[in-house]
């Protein structure tokens, strides 16, 4: 159906009027790839093997999810772009209720928008539909409910000096040893104006798994808090100094905070316009550990990278996961020597922080639970 209609079907973007689109990071080189696309189409042979003629966008499904759907290598969403440039304007405003169709021809394909109607005789008809919908409804590119947590909680210090010369926690609201949500907490150290504060505790180092180098520390995420009166600075009755702290509140807390915790501001909320896409440049590594102390991780769950910035990583690269071929003996010989298996590539990660040195993923999908020292690669 989709290849007899191919030729009609109309836009069906919805728009808002009263917002601006948002500015969502399309690279050079994920614009050109889509403009290339855009003239001559993908190849049926990377479609996916199940890839539909048609589908209809629902709440929840993601741009990711969707590219999965139609070609084999969900991280090349250009190209899904690409494949109507002018009906898909920005591949980040894709809403729910939207028509996808797969138009092929002369062993290529190329992605349309539209609603197929029927008429009196039962043939094929479309009808322009335009909608009014409001942005915050465009489907995510990834699953960023998975990922918000960890934008506060996941941070890797430089040094452990970092934290140590951070605003500190002096006194609990009453003497108390610990405080939970809602309670009052008393700081000393140079706050900057600002207002809204995380709390962490006891940095780790974490370390190389082929050169025991130190990448960096991470520190044991407390919960966040809130400034609610600055503290001063002066001299008391007696003529000796006196130092007022700063008075807080604790707005969120994953453990009960205690007198030494550390401080770090709140990082802005910029990961709205992350896209998976391919690194720039070849790239392998390990993982240093799992998120959280765990000594293993399967899907959606947080691992520590020993490549960063540095090498070329960046918010939305995806990489492959591989699984270490076991060492065995041969028992079909008499002698039995030992052979090693081929590694085997077992799932993928996405990179959502990224520090210098070091990065965090998400594990996307994943065959078998990975563990620190397992090795990954670019897609």
């Amino acid at each position: 159906m989709a290849a007899a209609v191919s030729g009609l079907l109309v836009a069906t973007l919805w728009s808002s009027p009263a917002r601006a689109e948002p500015n969502f990071p399309i690279s050079q080189q994920q614009r050109s790839t889509a403009q290339q696309v855009a003239e001559a189409g993908v190849p049926l042979s990377e479609l996916s093997p199940n890839a539909p003629d048609s589908y209809t966008v629902k709440r929840g499904d993601t741009l990711w999810g969707v590219s999965g759907l139609f070609l084999k290598s969900p991280w090349r969403w250009p190209e899904l772009w690409g494949m109507n440039l002018q009906q898909i304007r920005n591949p980040h405003l894709i809403f729910p209720g939207q028509m996808l169709y797969l138009d092929k021809s002369n062993g290529r394909a190329r992605l349309r928008v539209g609603q197929v109607l029927s008429d009196s005789s039962g043939n094929a008809k479309l009808s322009p539909r335009v909608r009014e919908g409001n942005l915050d409804d465009a489907i995510a590119t990834v699953p960023l409910h998975l990922l918000e947590p960890f934008f506060n909680e996941a941070v890797i210090f430089d040094s452990s000096d970092e934290l140590l010369k951070a605003p500190r926690l002096v006194a609990t609201q009453e003497g108390r040893v610990l405080l939970s949500r809602g309670e009052t907490a008393y700081v000393r150290g140079e706050l900057g104006g600002r207002r809204d504060w995380r709390l962490f505790r006891e940095p780790k180092p974490l370390r190389d798994p082929a050169t025991r180098e130190v990448l960096g520390y991470e520190a044991q995420y407390v919960g966040t808090l809130a400034l609610v009166r600055e503290g001063a600075e002066g001299t008391g009755a007696d003529g000796q100094p006196l130092v007022v702290p700063s008075t807080f509140t604790v707005n969120s807390i994953r453990q009960e905070a205690a007198v030494g915790d550390r401080l770090a501001p709140v990082p802005p909320r910029d990961f709205n316009n992350m896209a998976p896409h391919a690194p720039r440049q070849d790239v392998a590594g390990q993982l240093v550990s799992i998120y959280g102390d765990a000594l293993s991780a399967g899907q959606n769950q947080i691992v520590a990278l020993n490549r960063g910035s540095r090498d070329g990583l960046d918010r939305g690269t995806i990489l492959a996961l591989w699984r270490d071929g076991s060492t065995i003996r041969d028992m079909t010989l008499a002698d039995k020597p030992t052979i090693k298996l081929p590694d085997e590539r077992h799932g993928l990660l996405l990179v959502f922080r990224v520090f210098d040195r070091m990065s965090y993923a998400l594990i996307l999908n994943v065959k078998e639970p990975v563990k620190a020292g397992d090795r990954f690669t670019q897609p």
